[in-house]
């Protein structure tokens, strides 16, 4: 039987010819989200800026959001921010934070219930008060930090250190991306999307350190090719592993953000674009990065062969075929 080949053999695609447009695309992105993180800043959620929120399902079938808006003004809690999602029977209440603490919180959800209970089931509720929500704050922060850090101990002692660098580097630009991503799309950011950037990272990664394994490996194996066709070679090598996690994760998550509810939509559609951009970052960021690292198919940090020629006065050389 004929097994199933997602990428064919003998793939050889010029990944590296790439670099000079990825880097500059990758640098303007990013540039793109830092100042839409300086700008608009995260549309944080009740778990960080404290508050209550209820989600609602209408029992007639249909939520009158206007209504809904203009009771909600009535009733002497403080802002309200109300959105549908999902089915038009869906609505989300988001009531800010309240002066006078649990008691004020209590009186919320005792004044939403009263007011909503006939018409609507209340499906969630959840209030976080102010010293909760700080903590949340400074625990995500010191959770990120502390993962990096970790990142960087492994990654320093598995590989050389342009690995390790090229791999920091990739990182942060996925952390910045995704980042840049919530800023700008303006999705929730709890909780949950600290579980959804270390996820991300993880992702990453793990993509990169397959490659990196593969370019290692290759340089112990062809030491006299030219460095953008052996880690050319690398990258086609691992193609269909990769293409096979990306597509089966994306599925999953696909399924996640369709059929899982407005609790982890969030979640789902910021893990979905960290896919995408973890898949992208290890092909056209960490592997070619090498290259300007000075990693050479013996292993030794230094120039590039035609840069090292051309400094000698020489033409460089032809390069080796692929193997």
């Amino acid at each position: 039987m004929k097994l199933l080949r997602l990428v064919p053999d003998h793939t050889s695609y010029p990944f590296m010819r790439w670099r000079r447009v990825s880097f500059p695309f990758s640098a303007l992105a990013s540039i793109i989200c830092v100042v839409g993180f300086l700008v608009l800043g995260m549309n944080v959620g009740i778990d960080f800026r404290g508050g209550t929120l209820v989600e609602m399902q209408a029992k007639s079938g249909q939520a009158d959001l206007a209504k809904i808006r203009a009771t909600a003004g009535t009733l002497g809690i403080g802002g309200v921010e109300i959105q549908g999602f999902g089915n038009k029977a869906d609505v989300l209440l988001q009531v800010e934070l309240q002066p006078d603490g649990e008691q004020g919180q209590k009186r919320v959800v005792d004044a939403i219930t009263s007011t909503f209970g006939k018409d609507y089931n209340l499906r969630r509720i959840e209030t976080v008060g102010p010293r909760v929500s700080g903590e949340l704050v400074r625990d995500g922060t010191i959770g990120i930090l502390l993962s990096l850090v970790a990142i960087t101990i492994y990654l320093w002692f598995r590989f050389e250190w342009q690995f390790a660098v090229g791999a920091i580097i990739a990182t942060a630009h996925d952390l910045v991306l995704t980042i840049g991503f919530y800023a700008i799309s303006r999705i929730h950011f709890d909780a949950t999307s600290i579980a959804a950037i270390l996820t991300i990272i993880g992702y990453s990664l793990n993509d990169t350190v397959v490659i990196y394994d593969r370019i290692r490996e290759m340089m112990r194996k062809y030491k006299k090719m030219h460095t953008d066709d052996m880690i050319d070679q690398a990258v086609n090598s691992t193609l269909s592993r990769s293409v096979i996690t990306h597509v089966t994760t994306t599925l999953a998550l696909v399924g996640l953000a369709v059929f899982g509810g407005e609790v982890i939509r969030g979640f789902t559609i910021a893990m979905l674009f960290g896919v995408m951009v973890g898949t992208y970052s290890s092909v056209f960021i960490a592997a070619p990065i090498l290259i300007y690292l000075g990693v050479r198919t013996d292993g030794r940090t230094a120039p590039e062969p035609e840069k090292a020629e051309k400094r000698a006065g020489k033409a460089p050389a032809p390069r080796a075929a692929s193997v």
